[in-house]
């Protein structure tokens, strides 16, 4: 069984998979076609229409065979909310989804990070791809009730009023009444991935990205009227440094915003296939610290920066004062919307895959020392191992505990030259420091095992940025 995060997939058996998640909420399901939007009333499975063709809701369990979906439908998401809309996410048990085969074989679990704000969650997708379907780990929140989700999706609510303005991450959760076709796709930014430890395929050569130093290689354009004063203006309130304007990171960015505006829908992989993190990857930019926005609607810099400046996750990319670097582009849709991209990086100097490696060390060691064991000794063979397998993943663009090629953390590590007569591994992906990754590992209990394991002595840490998920950690032990 595979342990999804946020951005992580997995390739679906031959039928019909069935979606639960147990507790106390709802789980409704939209079915869309390329363009990312309902055809009508028929499309949004809910506890008052539990049915469509392919699609069946009952309770808390979701069966869907994409074989049977109507005509043209490409994508399935997967949408929980609470069951009494007067309680906000954030006061329930975590939601957690369970993904089972046609022979009620465990797939895949996925437990995204805690809601906060938000009040619908959009946990999965299932989607085409070429001949197959596979389904891809979300967990983003709509803070403003059901109608974010769906002026999004097509979808309007009758006694929701209508409107345009820009938007937070999803989230929302009044109960549904008979949903009508509606018009205008709104702003979201796109959610941070989190830890996990099994899931995709994998990639080659394991070599660290060169450094790059904090200088831009070229002038950069100087981005929509104002953006840059508006930001540094921002930042300085914050207390953190200004930023320049990268014209790698432009390039990135406006390759990105040209794939949503085509694809009339927002998204972190453009129809392409190709994500936000690998088109900067493309440019040469290597980092070590990387965030985005993806959002749509806003028409000015001043109404894109205002958005960013309005909920906790879109101003924490804009504050984080480990960024150095911005990249911005804003390109207009046959729609008719806007579509922005902005990515915040800080390159990838020389010494810091050390800083970084060892600060995940050091923070894995606190949670051996709060349970009462001894702290792991670094080793240059596992660490060697680890490096060169979270490159492979971000280069590979995979993510799973065996290589394409059939290799397990263990041929890894005797690869490298360690002879530790035993091995563990924990991966993650889409983290974006040291400090989230840890806590995601340890919320989980298969990674927390690992990490509290009184037997492993030896630790290696890798890192590397790229790839669909934009960054990969592999944290490797021994004993």
């Amino acid at each position: 069984m595979s342990e999804l995060v946020p951005g992580g997939n997995l390739p679906l058996p031959a039928g019909a998979v069935t979606v639960r998640v147990p507790g106390p909420f709802d789980v409704s399901a939209l079915v869309t076609d390329e363009g990312g939007k309902v055809r009508g009333d028929a499309d949004f499975v809910f506890y008052n229409q539990p049915g469509a063709p392919g699609a069946h809701l009952s309770g808390d369990t979701l069966t869907v065979d994409p074989r049977r979906l109507r005509a043209g439908a490409s994508r399935v998401t997967v949408v929980v909310s609470p069951a009494d809309p007067t309680t906000p996410l954030g006061r329930l048990p975590a939601p957690v989804l369970h993904v089972t085969d046609a022979g009620g074989r465990a797939l895949a679990r996925f437990a995204p990070p805690r809601p906060r704000q938000e009040t619908v969650l959009l946990l999965a997708e299932i989607y085409r791809r070429g001949d197959g379907w596979k389904l891809r780990a979300l967990g983003q929140g709509y803070a403003d009730g059901l109608a974010g989700l769906a002026r999004d999706f097509g979808v309007d609510v009758l006694d929701e009023p209508a409107g345009t303005a820009s938007r937070t991450t999803p989230t929302g959760a009044a109960s549904p009444t008979a949903p009508t076709r509606a018009g205008s796709a709104s702003a979201r930014p796109t959610p941070p991935p989190a830890p996990g430890h099994d899931t995709r395929p994998t990639p080659p050569t394991p070599t660290a990205r060169p450094a790059q130093g904090a200088t831009m290689h070229s002038p950069a354009p100087p981005g929509p009227d104002g953006f840059l004063p508006l930001v540094n203006s921002a930042r300085a309130q914050a207390g953190s440094p200004p930023v320049v304007l990268d014209a790698r990171l432009t390039t990135a960015a406006h390759a990105h915003a040209s794939a949503m505006a085509s694809a009339g829908r927002l998204g972190g992989e453009g129809p392409d296939g190709v994500s936000v993190h690998q088109r900067l990857a493309a440019t040469g930019y290597a980092y070590v610290t990387v965030r985005e926005h993806l959002v749509s609607g806003p028409r000015t810099a001043a109404e894109f920066v205002d958005y960013c400046l309005r909920t906790d996750q879109a101003r924490r990319a804009l504050y984080d004062r480990d960024v150095v670097h911005v990249g911005v582009a804003q390109v207009r849709g046959r729609d008719g919307d806007t579509y922005w991209t902005a990515l915040w990086a800080r390159p990838l100097g020389p010494g810091d895959l050390r800083r970084t490696a060892d600060e995940v060390v050091d923070l894995t060691n606190r949670e051996r020392a709060r349970a009462g064991l001894r702290p792991l000794a670094v080793d240059a063979h596992l660490t060697s191992a680890a490096q060169a397998y979270s490159t492979d993943m971000a280069v590979r663009a995979f993510y799973s505990h065996t290589s394409p090629e059939g290799t397990q953390p263990w041929d890894r590590a005797a690869a490298a030259g360690s002879s530790r007569r035993t091995i563990g591994e924990n991966i993650a992906c889409g983290q974006r420091t040291p400090a989230e990754v840890v806590e995601g590992w340890m919320n989980s209990p298969g990674h927390r095992a690992n990490i509290l394991k009184p037997d492993f002595t030896h630790i290696g840490i890798g890192f590397a940025g790229g790839g669909p998920a934009g960054t990969y950690w592999t944290q490797l032990f021994g004993a």
